[in-house]
């Protein structure tokens, strides 16, 4: 066997979007424009970003990152970031609080579903609880801090989605249980949301 032969016992693995093999067009039963292989017809969907994170608490103060990174650096967020392959979404919310602010959080319940269509991203956020208030700023992080609600830096939050996540957080503070929270409705235009 050659090296250019596919080996009889193995599965050849698609072509990759970037290779010239991909055309753009509309498979048959969709409605949209895709990248499709030529060669093998593999379909390239491109779908949403997954975005998880946490709104966590220890006792009245809410964690909060001041980012090291783009976008947004030096502006504050909560401990989010993008969920991973084969990953459940609360132990993406609880691996980014610790990648980012060295957090271990006990995860109460889902808080929000964000929709985000003009960067293609859906947001989970969760309500959660610091394990121990011992924290220290990751990689991503310049600085972290514990905020009482009147101390929250309001004018230099990263996203409106932060302020939304810690407005429904406070919201819903004395809650038991309830459901989850969504785009807030002066946010949405014809098609389109704020984030």
């Amino acid at each position: 066997m050659t090296a250019e032969e596919p080996s009889p016992t193995r599965t050849p693995t698609p072509a990759q979007p970037q290779d010239d093999r991909f055309e753009p067009r509309v498979p048959e039963g969709d409605d949209r424009q895709r990248l499709v292989c030529r060669d093998c017809g593999f379909i390239n969907y491109e779908n949403p970003k997954i975005v998880v994170g946490s709104v966590a608490t220890w006792q009245e103060s809410i964690l909060l990152c001041r980012r090291a990174i783009e976008p947004r650096r030096g502006y504050w967020t909560l401990p989010a970031g993008y969920l991973e392959q084969h990953e459940d979404a609360a132990s993406g919310a609880r691996r980014e609080a610790w990648e980012e602010a060295h957090a271990d959080i006990a995860i109460d319940q889902l808080l929000a579903v964000y929709s985000i269509p003009r960067i293609s991203q859906i947001q989970l956020i969760y309500r959660a609880r610091l394990v121990s208030p011992d924290v220290r700023a990751g990689v991503e992080t310049l600085e972290l801090d514990l905020f009482r609600w009147q101390a929250i830096p309001w004018e230099d939050l990263a996203f409106p989605s932060v302020h939304w996540a810690l407005q429904d957080h406070h919201a819903v503070r004395e809650q038991r249980a309830f459901a989850p929270r969504s785009n807030p409705v002066e946010t949405a235009g014809p098609g389109e949301t704020i984030g």
